[in-house]
């Protein structure tokens, strides 16, 4: 057996694994036995997307390649943790670390090898090859509904807060799917009801019917890989629920929320609107109904809760969050219409203090000046920002329908429209 001092020890996320990797590890061995540290989805979740293959399927497939020793968690994007532990002699990774959110990781590395006069080796980068880059292009393929369905749990797994964006058509799905800013990007779609509704110029009173709604989800679902939560409203019966269950499941969509209201609901923003609140056991035998009808663990059944909607008690809705994760709620959503968080974080601090808890979902509409920080720090795990879209599509909608009118013509519209080249672009 090898000594101590001629371990060789590389990182990788190894997500779709290509020459590059490979490339690495052939050159690695010519120093020692390789022990590939290999990072778990929280790791590469802390800088990057949500890995296609779980921690474990990706072990399995770097324990198969020729050469590799052992293959160890590596739980941050810092390798100090192993590195002390192993005490490696080198330490081998591909050159473009050395620019991008690895840099700082790579100066931690040589100063820790400073300690037992460790080597870092680098070898330089593969051309044209890229995890990201070939992912990317797997993803306009498409995605399988089994890869959707289960994706929404993962991220929850090793995300601190998922963002979520509403979308009410194909191409706002486009919109939630492709867009960027530095290394942020929504995680989800949410199907909403109000939107959806609107969107058909109808009001948001459970009237469009679930066969109308499953067209639109489909829609969706067609053009993006996203997982997708959708707003159930109230469910219905438990025979209607049990049928929604079943039918979102086999689409391939992560969860349903359904509030504890009577059917048919009013939109909680309504004011002047008499807002009836479900009895919370009839909707525990509702939730319960809807596990049932699951076919499998992944799919989530979340309880939104109204009691903040109706001016009721933080405690009222405490003690309906655990009747409802008691009856099998994977998720609990807390609503205000507020125009300050006071509620929602005075619910928060209760809901710590459970010892039975589930993923907690909020929805910052009218309380807007909450930043996805302090909501993590309070313990929310999903933040959806549920018909900015829509509302977004609405008034530009307005402003250019003015515009011609006073004009008289299309060319001033032009300056609020986007370019029909870059239109025809993002849907060819």
């Amino acid at each position: 057996m090898k000594r101590q001092e001629d371990i060789v020890y590389t990182s990788m996320c190894c997500d779709y694994v290509h020459v590059g990797h490979i490339r690495i590890i052939n050159q690695s061995l010519k120093y020692g036995k390789l022990i590939v540290g290999l990072m778990t989805d929280d790791a590469i979740c802390s800088y990057k997307r949500v890995p296609m293959l779980s921690y474990e399927k990706r072990k399995e497939v770097v324990e198969s390649i020729k050469g590799v020793w052992k293959v160890i968690p590596q739980n941050t994007l810092s390798y100090k943790e192993n590195l002390l532990l192993l005490r490696p002699k080198t330490v081998t990774n591909g050159s473009d670390w050395r620019e991008g959110p690895l840099k700082e990781t790579r100066q931690e590395v040589i100063e820790i090898l400073n300690q037992w006069n460790g080597k870092l080796i680098e070898f330089p980068y593969t051309k044209g090859i890229s995890s990201t880059k070939i992912i990317n292009e797997l993803k306009k393929e498409g995605t399988t509904t089994d890869e959707r369905l289960c994706k929404l749990r993962r991220l929850i797994n090793c995300k601190p807060i998922i963002r979520v964006l509403e979308a009410h058509n194909g191409l706002s799905g486009l919109v939630v799917e492709r867009t960027k800013v530095s290394d942020k990007e929504f995680d989800a779609i949410w199907e909403s009801s109000l939107t959806d509704s609107a969107s058909k110029g109808k009001p948001d009173i459970e009237l469009v019917d679930f066969t109308s709604r499953t067209q639109r989800i489909n829609e969706i679902l067609e053009v993006t890989t996203k997982p997708m939560i959708v707003d159930g409203d109230t469910g219905g019966t438990p025979e209607h629920f049990s049928y929604m269950v079943k039918t979102l499941e086999r689409l391939g969509v992560s969860a349903v929320i359904i509030e504890d209201k009577k059917f048919p609901k009013k939109n909680s923003l309504l004011e002047g609107v008499n807002h009836e609140q479900e009895n919370a056991y009839i909707f525990c035998d509702k939730i319960k109904a809807g596990k049932k009808a699951q076919l499998t663990e992944e799919f989530m059944i979340i309880a939104r809760i109204e009691s903040l909607i109706l001016d009721k008690t933080v405690q009222d809705a405490i003690v309906r969050a655990i009747l409802y994760i008691n009856a099998g709620a994977d998720g609990i959503m807390i609503h205000s219409k507020d125009k300050t968080p006071d509620k929602i974080l005075e619910f928060c601090k209760e809901y710590k203090k459970l010892e039975n808890k589930v993923p907690l979902v909020v929805v910052p509409t009218t309380y807007n000046t909450i930043t996805e920080k302090e909501l993590q720090e309070a313990g929310v795990s999903i933040v959806i920002y549920a018909n900015h879209m829509l509302r977004a599509n609405y008034q530009s909608m307005i402003d250019v329908a003015k515009t011609i009118l006073i004009h008289g013509r299309g060319k001033e519209s032009e300056t609020i429209c986007y370019p029909v080249k870059d239109l025809l672009e993002v849907i060819k």
